[in-house]
């Protein structure tokens, strides 16, 4: 251990003797143990998970397997799973084939490929969209899907040499590629286009490769958004998932199955959207999790006999909780990860007919018990259009109302992702409440939950609507005796670091420090250097060259934080990672810069190797002990 790391793990110690000794702390919240669900055993009574532990001090990350009776038992550590899960999905019904995926050089992209004889060179040669994606320039690997012959280990690319991606980029895994019941056809996701077609595009279709012709088929062609998470039924029913309109990222997700031949969309006329599902063997149902009212539970939806037949949606879960992971069925229940604002992830047990639910593992018992909790309460705020909104409200461990407590609006990203209670490594609102602050965090225009409405709203309108729920949702919290009004603060990351850049423009002085991480700064500079075109496009309705397309100018003119720069005269912290290229480092830089030039209090926190995201141990660290110096600094 470095005696850099060790100073600042004791101050990091010491800083919260003065608060308490039985608050989160940023260590602790790093040092959780962290659970990740392999599945149920083949006999349905036991749920095998791994939890990860992080070693600050040396940057790493230890991992044990455990397996977990679902009735009544003590997790047992084990080394390999293999013979507990015998059902596995990447191996065909009658064990002769494996599915895997590898990478395919297909194209020529770095100057040795060009130019074989020098070796040494160091450069990428591009003559089309797209050349980089998330976090890595494109090097001319494909993903492909393979079939692995067990018993010669001969192996076949069932995409056949084609320049597209199976798992998709940069998130895809093993549920982009699946056996049909029989085992005689592999069903694989897939966006066959190149280019700037890819680029600008949401069009994936779910193909089917025919082991016996060796020809493929696509499924799905006549829908133009994604198709994505094909799934079978023990009888060979096809289910996925579907986004009708091509583009559009955030569309509405339905679940669409195949009777007699014939697509019907199940969720059609449920005004919500789908994040997973599973079939549910002994019932004609499929189960699924989903946003709803600042919170994310399970549902069920039954699957007709007919094309004709009707459907209904029943919501299974709730509570002030997300239920964010399907893991496995056994005898009427369902195992699901569950988490809070208080509590990372563990699995849980859930009653299929009641909703009634226990916990099945407790992996992080033993540091919550010994933690003060905060309080989490929902708020319904008035907006300036009439309507009613949820903001979650997060108060310090010991709250006295008698008191006065810095506040922090918390502005999510996306766009439009769920505001619910979600429990991040990151944007922890436990850890900001263990410092004294109480947050706020409105369910604005563009989350979903709340209807296809409310979620669309968003798109076109970034500096719109949902900037007066903002500011709506702070100064809703600010009458209250408690909070006090000359120390608020206005923090978030992607699309909420972009809010904060714009609202640090217009919030007529109502925040004294703004912490922007990752945000959009300049539409006009992102819109040239981000790479998934297709959100631009949909977003801000097209190019910035567009002169006659008065959506377009709108976004990237009166709804560009750059324009509203001269407004600025609040102390703002900017984090920026080095690897993003969704919100690539100009925006950052240009953001700083901005800043200082205006002799404005400022500070840039830069990652060179961390992506849109911070995910390396000590860089974690860092970053909350920043975070915390800031806003001790600028709302003293």
């Amino acid at each position: 251990m470095t005696v850099k790391i060790i100073s600042l793990i004791l101050l990091l110690g010491t800083q919260f003797i003065a608060l308490s000794q039985n608050v989160m702390t940023a260590e602790t919240l790093i040092q959780l143990n962290r659970i990740s669900p392999i599945g149920l055993t083949s006999d349905g009574a036991s749920v095998i998970y791994r939890v990860s532990k992080v070693d600050i001090p040396t940057n790493s990350k230890s991992t044990k397997l455990y397996i977990l009776p679902l009735e009544n038992g003590t997790p047992k550590e084990i080394k390999d799973y293999t013979d507990f899960i015998t059902n596995r999905p990447e191996f065909s019904k009658n064990g002769k084939y494996k599915l895997l995926s590898k990478e395919v050089k297909l194209k020529k992209v770095s100057g040795s490929d060009f130019y074989p004889e020098l070796t040494e060179s160091n450069v990428m040669i591009y003559d089309e969209l797209n050349y980089r994606h998330w976090d890595k320039w494109e090097n001319g690997n494909y993903n492909h899907v393979f079939i692995e012959n067990l018993a010669t280990s001969e192996q076949t690319d069932i995409m056949q040499n084609e320049k597209y991606h199976c798992p998709q980029k940069p998130f895809g895994g093993s549920e982009d590629y699946i056996w049909n019941s029989d085992g005689s056809k592999v069903l694989y996701v897939s966006k066959k286009k190149e280019g700037t077609e890819y680029a600008i595009s949401t069009n994936t279709d779910i193909y089917e490769y025919d082991i016996a012709t060796a020809t493929t088929k696509n499924l799905t062609e006549e829908n133009k958004g994604y198709d994505t998470h094909p799934a079978f039924s023990k009888d060979g029913q096809l289910a996925w998932l579907q986004m009708n309109r091509d583009g559009y990222e955030s569309d509405k997700n339905d679940i669409c199955i195949l009777i007699d031949g014939q697509k019907v969309n199940l969720t059609k006329f449920w005004d919500g959207t789908v994040n997973e599902f599973t079939w549910y063997s002994p019932e004609n149902l499929i189960y699924f999790i989903a946003p709803v009212d600042g919170t994310v539970q399970l549902f069920s939806v039954n699957v007709p006999k007919k094309a004709n037949g009707k459907t209904k949606v029943r919501q299974i879960t709730k509570g002030q909780f997300d239920v964010h992971g399907i893991i496995g069925q056994s005898k009427g229940k369902m195992v699901v990860k569950l988490r809070d604002m208080n509590h990372a992830t563990e699995l849980y047990i859930v009653d299929l007919k009641s909703g009634s639910m226990s916990q099945l593992s407790h992996v992080n018992d033993g540091i919550y018990n010994s933690l003060l909790l905060s309080k989490v309460e929902s708020r319904m705020i008035p907006t300036t259009d009439g309507k009613e909104m949820l903001s979650w409200v997060i108060y310090p461990p010991n709250f006295d109302p008698n008191k006065k407590y810095p506040t922090l609006l918390y502005c999510q990203g996306g766009p439009q992702g769920a505001l619910s209670q979600f429990y991040s490594y990151r944007w922890n609102f436990q850890l900001m409440a263990a410092n004294g602050y109480i947050v706020i965090a409105p369910n604005r225009r563009g989350m979903p939950g709340w209807g296809v409405e409310w979620n669309e709203q968003i798109s076109k309108d970034y500096g719109g609507q949902n900037m007066q729920d903002y500011l709506s949702a702070i100064d809703d919290i600010s009458k209250e005796s408690y909070v006090d009004k000359e120390r608020l603060g206005c923090i978030g990351a992607s699309y909420g670091g972009y809010s904060a850049f714009y609202l640090a423009g217009i919030h007529e002085n109502r925040f004294k420090t703004f912490i922007a991480h990752d945000g959009i700064f300049n539409w006009k500079s992102m819109y040239g250097t981000t790479e998934e075109l297709f959100f631009v496009n949909w977003d801000l309705g097209g190019a910035p060259w567009e002169k006659a397309n008065e959506v377009a100018q709108r976004s990237h003119n009166d709804f560009n934080p750059a324009e509203h720069v001269e407004n600025w005269n609040t102390p703002i912290l900017i984090i920026q990672g080095g690897k993003d290229y969704r919100v690539p480092i100009g925006q950052g830089l240009e953001a700083f810069q901005a800043a200082q030039l205006q002799g404005i209090k400022s500070k840039l926190l830069y990652f060179p190797e961390e992506n849109h995201w911070v995910l390396g141990n000590q860089n974690s660290l860092i970053w909350h002990e920043e975070f915390r110096k800031w806003l001790e600094e600028t709302l003293k």
